[in-house]
């Protein structure tokens, strides 16, 4: 049986918002894991559960992506979580 596989095409983050982007949360010992809990789930409207991963990753590894969008989405979603004091960052999902 043949299979096709698409590989994602990664947009040209110097033409604006179009492509791929991610909203990213990092660590820091100010916040509790239920603060961000909510603010991931306020801002990016998953499941409790997937924003406690999300913010299990952060504590781990010091940051982790929490959204996938354009870059209007997700600098909301970054603008939404850094209202509890959280530095987040967007960023292109592939990186040249």
């Amino acid at each position: 049986m043949e299979r096709t596989v698409l590989e994602p095409k990664p947009g040209n983050p110097e033409a604006g918002a179009s492509g791929r982007w991610m909203a990213l949360i990092y660590n820091n010992d100010h916040n509790t894991f239920d603060q961000v809990i909510a603010a991931i789930v306020q801002a990016t409207g998953c499941s409790p559960q997937e924003a406690a991963i999300e913010a299990w990753e952060a504590h781990h590894f010091g940051k982790a992506p929490v959204h996938f969008a354009d870059r209007p989405e997700c600098e909301r979603v970054a603008a939404t979580i850094a209202t509890i004091g959280v530095r987040t960052e967007v960023q292109p999902e592939w990186r040249d």
